[in-house]
């Protein structure tokens, strides 16, 4: 950046410009006295007064340019431009100034103090000093209120990426390949932006698949359904929409999460607003929402369930987008586009306000408590490779204090049909039935009581059902218990220990916290009946999806079988070739002996094969 400071020959008559108007008259004042032929700045069109961007991107004083200008001192001396330039960390600085230019000066809008700048942490002693230096001279006041210092990006091992060490990655090479959402998605939520990111490729393909790839399917299924039935937002039906509590839930649970990433936002943490949204997409919107409501969509007619669910998820899908477009401007732009009749733009809507009437914080807490319960069962299932879509008969649950019965109570249906299990019993002395063990968290409670870690210890080793159920108790009302030992009282706080659970013969045990399982997991052939029904239900609507049928097609069904398997799938017919027909909208389904030229699919250690063939 040249200094727009003039000097005569002798240094005695000096000059600093400071607006190109000045100049251009200083120009004209040279031409006339015969130090200048002609004035450049007219020569190229520049016009006084307009204060235009087109006007002004006329001019370019970058040197040489620049240093071909003579003025005329006030006695009639030619000026030459001074040859020394201004550092680039003064062009930086000048920021607040640069970016509206000169029109402001001399009154108080000129320089006006940033609300946020962000930078590298290699510029603290450049840019961000810069910055408050020159501020602090014209103005008296700082540069800017807030400031992220951001880290630097290093290889996944956490190197400096260098060319010569061939761990560089080439950036529009990522582009190409994943696209520029998924790409700041990564980067803005897998690390704090002031702490070093290490780049991994595998982690940009990650967010790719399992953030937008579940949004996109969650869109998907949503857009499916909703334009077979012809659905418009704002139309009014026959019905009144029916609100189930699944509704409720995701609708209050959406309002907290627009309540919390707005207050991310506002606090400059974009980290946790990207993680917040992305763990409300994929655990609770697509892994609990749609996968629960899935057959409500289902079906033929608006009915008063089906419009409260499509209600609900168009709603939960458009906040969705507005929350994520500042961090995946294009991805969250078409979605909204996509959902939203005659939309222009979703970075022209305001962020969604919280709804604090919709809010139900033990509706959360309750499905909360659900959701945790089903991981926990379905932990259990993968334990011993028993899949969710075989029965099972019975899952004990001791519980500890009424509060935490009411609310299972209240979702033990629910938890039933998602973990296929039977029979739920609550019983409130689990001796006998699980055998509970406690270790002490010596991290913890070595803090507060150091030497006597070695007595503790042994107590530990020595407490009774009774009273580890007491202490699960305690942590379960959030309140401390104490334990007397012969060397005094221990106080135990929610993290001073955990509590596991061991198996029985026929039973699989889990805990988390306060919260303990135990499912039984011996088939009857009863059992196994109806686990093969659900088996083939799973086969033939895999193969419906893979021959393009329309949801609502008709088929006929028939399955080849040989030796037991045979026998068992005849076993399952006798019993449930109703419920396989209504599942998979089939007008017939019949077992042959003699093959078919149907579908090749894996079946227990072999295969058997089934033609679906649209009616």
């Amino acid at each position: 950046t040249p200094l727009p400071v003039w000097r005569s020959e002798d240094g005695r008559a000096e000059k600093c410009i400071g607006s190109l108007v000045e100049l251009y008259d200083e120009i004209e004042k040279a031409v006339a006295a015969g130090v200048m032929e002609s004035n450049p700045l007219r020569d190229k069109g520049f016009v006084p007064g307009d204060m235009s961007k087109e006007n002004y991107d006329r001019i370019d004083l970058h040197r040489p340019y620049v240093d071909r200008i003579f003025l005329v001192s006030d006695d009639g001396r030619k000026m030459v431009r001074e040859t020394d330039l201004i550092d680039v960390w003064f062009d930086s600085g000048a920021m607040p100034y640069a970016q509206e230019g000169l029109r402001n000066l001399g009154n108080g809008c000129f320089g006006q103090t940033a609300d946020f700048i962000a930078e590298g942490v290699d510029q603290t002693r450049g840019w961000f000093y810069t910055l408050h230096a020159l501020n602090t001279m014209v103005s008296g006041k700082c540069a800017y209120r807030r400031v992220i210092s951001n880290g630097l990006v290093l290889d996944k091992y956490g190197a400096k990426m260098s060319k010569r060490l061939g761990n560089a990655v080439d950036p529009f090479e990522m582009l190409d390949k994943y696209g520029a959402d998924a790409i700041r998605w990564y980067m803005m939520t897998n690390a704090q932006p002031w702490d070093n990111l290490k780049f991994d490729e595998a982690g940009v393909d990650e967010v790719r698949r399992k953030f937008f790839g579940t949004l996109y399917n969650s869109y998907s299924f949503f857009a499916l359904y909703a334009n077979v039935d012809g659905f418009e937002p704002d139309r009014e039906y026959g019905v009144k929409a029916e609100y189930s509590e699944l509704d409720r839930w995701i609708i209050s649970l959406m309002n907290t999460l627009v309540a919390d990433v707005r207050a991310a936002y506002d606090n400059y943490d974009v980290t946790l607003a990207g993680r917040l949204i992305q763990d409300f997409v994929c655990d609770n919107l697509s892994n609990w929402y749609v996968r629960l409501g899935r057959k409500r969509f289902w079906g033929g007619g608006m009915t008063a369930d089906k419009l409260a669910a499509y209600r609900t998820m168009y709603k939960v899908l458009v906040t969705v987008a507005q929350l994520g477009a500042p961090i995946a401007p294009f991805f969250m732009d078409r979605l909204y586009c996509d959902l939203v009749p005659g939309a222009e733009n979703v970075h022209f809507t305001l962020m969604p306000e919280v709804d604090s009437a919709a809010q139900d914080k033990e509706l959360e807490l309750r499905m909360n408590l659900a959701q945790r319960a089903s991981s926990m069962v379905l932990a259990l299932r993968r334990k011993v490779n028993i899949k969710v879509r075989q029965p099972l008969s019975k899952l004990v649950i001791p519980v500890l204090d009424s509060r935490t019965r009411d609310r299972l109570e209240a979702v033990k249906q629910l938890i039933l049909g998602e973990v296929n299990v039977k029979e739920a019993e609550f019983v409130e002395d689990s001796t006998g039935l699980v055998t509970k063990k406690i270790k002490p968290n010596f991290k913890t409670l070595g803090k507060r009581y150091g030497v006597r870690m070695k007595e503790i210890a042994a107590s530990f080793a020595a407490l009774d059902q009774a009273t580890i159920n007491a202490i699960q108790r305690a942590e379960a009302e959030g309140r401390p218990f104490t334990l007397a030992l012969a060397g005094g009282d221990v106080v135990l706080e929610c993290g001073d220990f955990e509590i596991n659970s061991e198996d029985m013969p026929g039973w699989l045990v889990a805990s988390d916290g306060p919260l303990t399982l135990a499912l039984e997991v011996t088939l009857t052939p009863e059992l196994i009946r109806e686990g093969i029904a659900r088996e083939l239900v799973n086969r033939i609507q895999n193969i419906r999806k893979d021959s393009d049928f329309n949801v609502t097609d008709k088929v006929n069904v028939s399955i080849f079988a040989t030796g037991e398997d045979f026998r068992q799938i005849e076993d399952s017919l006798s019993e449930y070739s109703n419920y396989i027909a209504s599942q998979t909208l089939a007008l017939s389904v019949g077992l042959s002996a003699s093959d078919v030229e149907g579908t090749s699919v894996e079946w227990g250690e072999g295969t058997i094969k089934i033609k679906v063939t649209k009616n």
